[in-house]
């Protein structure tokens, strides 16, 4: 039987980060592998050489859209296993009319924004970054101090019972806090499995203490946090979005912010980067981060998921985490 060629879309300087050694070893055990040589994302034209023998192709971050150029001689590829976050700059209907199937390892990528989110919520709760800049200007005792609370007892809105905010759920089982969650597609039984009490957008708004965002981005999710949904958010609550910036208004939390109601945390903006002269980056009473909360240095969980769906695919077993073109409505 002839062994699989796996085209690997990664640049170099990625493919350190996603593949471990024993990984790799693991793929050339039943395939070739043909790995990009730049360091840099493949052009149309290149990922349509790149993948004209390839059964099977793992893409990631950085990786173009899989378009009707770059598949135009890819008539043998019968699989793509993405290796990082959100589909939606990869997948195109060209995949689906071809009938490849597509995988997704952002379930990987889940856990670590979910541990990020966490920290996130510790460290407003207790008002750290206000803690610290007033030490760092020669306080101890006084207001900022007195101001710190705890996570026992608070209410946490969860937006999206997602991938990542299931596990941000799950590991909120080990505090004593409430949880209330916002999603159309999810059940109150299913709710009530990870813990949590299915409620609509005003009642999480007006009674949580957190909120964190985890939905996907889309028509019915953009702007859901606007001037009229954060001024139902109850004074001194706390908004955490490491999903998408666009879910939220940024003028509108701009505006918000600048009354010292709220308190934020922002992983991720729209447009992205933000402006170096946009608001968000002085406020006192929001922490900015530049897209961090998944993986950064060791991402290689996504790459063994991906390798382990090609696997699966060529030993003729069912996939893990399937993706169908009806899901790319509802994922991020």
């Amino acid at each position: 039987m002839n062994r699989p060629l796996l085209a690997l879309m990664a640049d170099t300087h990625l493919s350190q980060q996603i593949y471990k050694p024993q990984t790799l070893e693991m793929l050339k055990s039943f395939a070739e592998l043909k790995f990009n040589p730049y360091d840099r994302a493949l052009t149309d034209e290149e990922a349509r050489d790149f993948l004209a023998d390839a059964q099977g192709c793992i893409t990631t971050w950085g990786t173009r859209a899989l378009n009707e150029t770059a598949l135009s001689n890819a008539n043998n590829l019968k699989i793509v296993a993405h290796a990082a976050g959100t589909l939606r700059f990869v997948v195109t209907e060209a995949l689906w009319d071809r009938n490849i199937v597509v995988t997704s390892a952002s379930d990987a990528i889940a856990v670590d924004v979910a541990e990020t989110t966490l920290g996130l919520m510790i460290i407003s709760i207790k008002r750290i970054w206000q803690i610290s800049k007033f030490m760092k200007e020669g306080g101890f005792y006084g207001p900022e101090r007195g101001a710190s609370r705890e996570m026992n007892g608070k209410t946490i809105g969860i937006i999206a019972a997602s991938n990542i905010g299931r596990r941000v759920m799950d590991f909120l089982r080990g505090f004593d806090v409430s949880i209330l969650l916002y999603d159309p597609y999810c059940s109150e039984e299913r709710a009530c499995q990870y813990n949590a009490r299915k409620v609509d957008l005003e009642t999480l708004l007006k009674d949580s203490d957190i909120i964190s965002i985890h939905a996907p981005a889309n028509e019915e999710t953009h702007h859901m946090f606007n001037s009229r949904t954060l001024k139902q958010m109850k004074d001194d609550a706390i908004l955490i979005n490491t999903s998408r910036g666009a879910l939220i208004d940024e003028a509108a939390l701009i505006t918000e912010l600048s009354k010292g109601r709220l308190f934020a945390c922002l992983d991720v903006f729209d447009p992205e980067p933000p402006e170096v002269d946009n608001p968000l980056r002085k406020l006192d009473n929001c922490l900015v981060t530049p897209h961090i909360a998944g993986c950064i240095s060791n991402c290689t969980r996504m790459g063994d998921m991906a390798a382990e769906e090609l696997r699966r695919y060529f030993a003729g077993e069912k996939q893990l985490h399937p993706i169908t073109r009806e899901m790319m409505k509802v994922i991020a």
